[in-house]
């Protein structure tokens, strides 16, 4: 009785949402452990490795167990969203400077479109 109340629940369309948003979810999953084997160009992988050996048990290793291992294979998921936000500081820094950047800026938003 209970599995017929959850299948009324979701109505006629409501299997096939729940299909697609478990395909996403698969793929999503499939791109992210793809990625997470891309390394970053001009990364040293004999070096890099070394320096995890030689930091084994430190606060290191406990972000590389957290990153799922990407940290220490420096994929390019690794980088999580710290570019975007350091490239988003200094275009913020460089709008101060240049004076195009300002008005841009001032333009509304429209412009903040183009900077971003």
């Amino acid at each position: 009785m209970a599995k017929q109340g959850a299948l009324s629940a979701l109505g006629k369309g409501g299997m096939s949402e729940l299909w697609a948003r478990l395909r996403f979810l698969f793929l999503a999953i499939i791109v992210y452990r793809i990625g997470a084997h891309i390394p970053v160009p001009g990364i040293n992988p004999d070096r890099l490795a070394d320096l995890f050996r030689q930091n084994e048990g430190t606060i290191l290793s406990l972000f590389n167990m957290f990153s799922g291992g990407a940290l220490e294979r420096m994929s390019i998921f690794a980088l999580g969203i710290m570019p975007y936000i350091s490239a988003s500081i200094i275009m913020q820094l460089m709008t101060a400077v240049s004076p195009q950047l300002e008005q841009l800026k001032k333009e509304g938003e429209a412009g903040r479109r183009k900077i971003s």
